[in-house]
């Protein structure tokens, strides 16, 4: 990986936590801690961070990337994830999607079945999952919901998306958050994207949770869904060996390895 692939990876992990330890960047790029101390250095001198001890902060909070700068990272993994939680969907359900690069993939996914209601906030899922019932005549019934546009997300948000959630009872929630913690459970970056993913949790029977290995053992800065809360987690199979795996395994969540 190149210098310059490797300074927007750290600007990415930054922008998602804020704070990242100098071992976390070394997994995540797949380089030696030599290389990251020399990034770090790097981007120190550019001003987008500052070391603390064992790791960096960033200067000032950073906006979450756009969708489509992170539907690029972990590509693999996340369609992983979208095959093996189409598997714990049944036809006929009524679903909530919120917005993510890992909910795109499986809006892919969910396109093959038949007879689903899907409500999203995600425009391009809502205008994928539409494209993909007119080809194939699925009968899959597709709702996008209104309120106020937020661009980079390609979303809509705010107290009208809400209550407009709070309309339905869904039977699953499909939810793909910025970071999962045991102990904090699911988090969001930005208050207006949780606020959308905690109703969309809270008006459905079941709520799975997907998350690629990256973000486990993550927090973010806005609770959504407490560990209890979660009925199922969705993650690849790089999670297997990560201490965080089996702080879930006293919770009543069943966790599913891509």
């Amino acid at each position: 990986m190149i210098q310059e692939a490797r300074l927007h990876r750290i600007r990415a992990l930054l922008s998602t936590f804020n704070q990242v330890s100098t071992e976390r960047i070394a997994q995540d790029l797949g380089v030696s801690r030599e290389t990251v101390r020399r990034d770090i250095l790097e981007l120190e001198g550019q001003g987008a961070l500052r070391r603390v001890h064992g790791g960096v902060v960033a200067t000032e909070p950073q906006p979450e990337l756009p969708l489509a700068v992170r539907q690029s990272v972990h590509a693999r993994e996340k369609r992983a994830i979208a095959r093996a939680a189409v598997q714990l969907v049944q036809p006929g359900q009524t679903l909530f999607l919120d917005t993510g690069s890992t909910t795109m993939l499986l809006a892919e996914e969910l396109s093959t079945m038949s007879g689903l209601t899907i409500i999203t906030n995600g425009l391009h899922v809502a205008q994928k999952l539409a494209a993909a019932d007119t080809q194939r005549q699925s009968g899959n019934e597709v709702i996008l919901l209104g309120g106020m546009v937020q661009p980079s997300l390609a979303a809509t948000y705010g107290d009208h998306t809400v209550a407009e959630i709070h309309r339905y009872c869904a039977d699953v929630a499909l939810l793909s958050p910025v970071g999962l913690s045991s102990v904090n459970g699911a988090t969001s970056f930005e208050h207006r994207e949780a606020a959308v993913a905690r109703a969309m949790g809270e008006r459905a029977r079941r709520l799975i949770i997907l998350a690629d290995s990256s973000k486990l053992g993550q927090s973010s800065r806005v609770v959504y869904a407490e560990p209890q809360a979660i009925d199922v987690i969705v993650t690849d199979a790089g999670a297997r060996d990560l201490p965080e795996l089996p702080q879930w395994s006293g919770q009543r969540c069943q966790v599913v390895l891509a």
